[in-house]
């Protein structure tokens, strides 16, 4: 009776438990898949045409209208030390505005409080002293857990470049947040105001640099995406 019933046992474990080779196949097959699903996920965030953000009017701009251009994104403040770029960047912007250069300011209040504006003030303000015409949005925030998705994309696909040796700050900005932190440098957050994305015409960035980094030192690497 005892050998009938482990007969039994063994000819039922037999029939639900699948073969070695089957069960390997299947985990290959499970492992495959989410391979895909990774790497799916990932080249969905390949370029900047997935996002969108709202105008300082209010309104929701997808970046997908701007497919075949070239963008320059920043992060601008109104009370910096680097705030005198914007006339900088309004000349690149009517420089190359006709071949396909669109310039994104997004106004930021994280580093110093040097936007504490609204964004009818910052915009009153840039179109007084500055002349700037090129696109504004609403503020946002760069950095941190609440920092926007289009930032924490960016910083994704290009860390930090390095404070340019030859500006007059570049020493004071190293020495600020080498206190802070030894290892800064290592770590792609926005370090400050100024801080610049260029993004070629199929949506890819392809180049970041520091607020030490002048507008008019941009002329040649947008001249090569155009």
């Amino acid at each position: 009776m005892q050998k009938v019933v482990l007969f039994d046992y063994l000819c039922k474990a037999n029939i639900e438990k699948p073969p070695i080779r089957m069960r390997h196949n299947s985990i290959l097959l499970i492992m495959a898949a989410a391979l895909c699903l990774l790497s799916c996920k990932t080249n969905s965030v390949n370029t900047i045409y997935q996002f969108s953000a709202l105008s300082n009017k209010g309104q929701e701009v997808n970046f997908a209208d701007y497919k075949g251009k070239v963008l320059l994104i920043v992060n601008t403040a109104s009370k910096c030390g680097f705030t005198p770029q914007y006339d900088g960047l309004e000349d690149l912007y009517q420089k190359y505005k006709e071949r396909g250069l669109v310039i994104i300011g997004f106004p930021c209040d994280q580093f110093g409080h040097q936007e504490p504006g609204t964004d009818e003030q910052i915009e009153e303000f840039c179109r007084k002293n500055h002349g700037v015409t090129f696109p504004l949005m609403s503020k946002i925030e760069v950095n941190g857990e609440n920092a926007h998705p289009i930032y924490k994309w960016l910083v994704s696909q290009a860390g930090f470049a390095g404070f340019a040796p030859e500006h007059p700050l570049s020493k004071l900005l190293d020495e600020m947040f080498s206190k802070a932190d030894q290892d800064y440098a290592s770590k792609p957050d926005i370090k400050w105001n100024f801080t610049k994305f260029l993004i070629d015409r199929k949506g890819k960035v392809v180049g970041r640099f520091e607020p030490t980094t002048e507008p008019s030192q941009l002329g040649q690497p947008i001249e090569e995406q155009l």
